[in-house]
């Protein structure tokens, strides 16, 4: 309910000037339909320019605040500061709103493309009993555990019940506006499957086949993948710093400095920043390099 107020306020504030400049809502025209925000462009940029105005002026009065009462800082600091910080916040602000649609538009074709060779075996299930293309819809939006996918159903099915629209139109209508290109050319397929009277538990049957394989090399890919990942980590970031640590303490036994250095301090050095940010690190590395299963 506050998210609704605020957006109408922002609309209401900022939405004359986007119909005047209509190019300023390019950037997320693409995106956000696909992102599942249920927003048009025009609503969500009035609500990223009017967030941006807000955190301009409250950083630009709340530094101006906190130097005069607390940090006193010399004029031409607090001018530079002035000029400077609000802008960077803003300015994060704005390209925070506009790559975010993006980032959800990504997360939810990953989340589609997870389940989707699980609900297309479902799918060719439920089809060999031959009822409607309409039902089998409904039936899987019912399944909560395929996440965005039961979404993109229900709005299939919300399409069909509620707009009136035929069942070719309705998954085309779908297929415009999602984020997996995998289930696009499903529904297209679907769609000219019933349009061409075609068989559709045989389509049905050998997509999700199809979708399973692939699923079975994706992952028994990344499995051996993991398996090359594990010893390279063994190496670099187990059996490395033991060695390096192990290294230093002799050393310091030794001698407690080497080339200027303090021994102890690059063992706590390493101890407590380096193995620690390498293991960010590969963590990171990871995550990029998942695949989708």
């Amino acid at each position: 309910m506050m998210l609704s107020s605020y957006t109408n306020l922002a609309t209401k504030m900022l939405g004359e000037i986007l119909d005047k400049h209509p190019e300023l809502t390019k950037p997320v025209e693409l995106t956000l339909p696909k992102s599942g925000m249920g927003m048009t462009p025009k609503v969500y940029m009035s609500t990223v320019l009017f967030t941006t105005l807000i955190v301009y002026f409250s950083s630009l009065i709340g530094f101006w605040f906190v130097n005069m009462f607390f940090l006193n800082l010399d004029i031409l600091m607090a001018v530079l500061i002035l000029i400077f910080l609000p802008s960077l916040l803003s300015i994060g602000v704005f390209l925070t709103g506009i790559f975010y649609p993006y980032q959800k538009a990504m997360s939810r074709r990953r989340d589609i493309n997870i389940n989707l060779p699980f609900a297309l075996a479902h799918m060719g299930s439920i089809a060999t009993s031959g009822i409607p293309p309409t039902a089998i819809f409904k039936l899987l939006a019912e399944f909560k555990e395929y996440g965005v996918l039961a979404e993109e159903m229900k709005k299939i099915v919300r399409n069909i019940e509620v707009f009136g629209l035929d069942p070719i139109t309705a998954m085309r209508e779908v297929a415009k506006r999602t984020p997996s290109e995998k289930f696009k050319q499903l529904l297209s397929g679907l769609a000219s499957t019933i349009e061409g009277g075609g068989d559709l538990k045989t389509y049905l049957k050998n997509a999700g086949e199809q979708s399973l394989f692939m699923w079975r090399m994706k992952r028994q890919k990344y499995i051996q993948q993991l398996s090359t990942y594990a010893e390279f980590y063994t190496g670099l970031l187990i059996a490395a710093p033991l060695f390096i640590i192990s290294l230093f303490s002799v050393m310091y036994m030794i001698q407690p400095q080497v080339g200027g250095f303090d021994i102890l301090r690059l063992m706590k050095l390493s101890t407590y920043l380096v193995i620690p940010i390498l293991n960010l690190g590969f963590l990171l590395f990871l995550q990029v390099t998942q695949v989708e299963m």
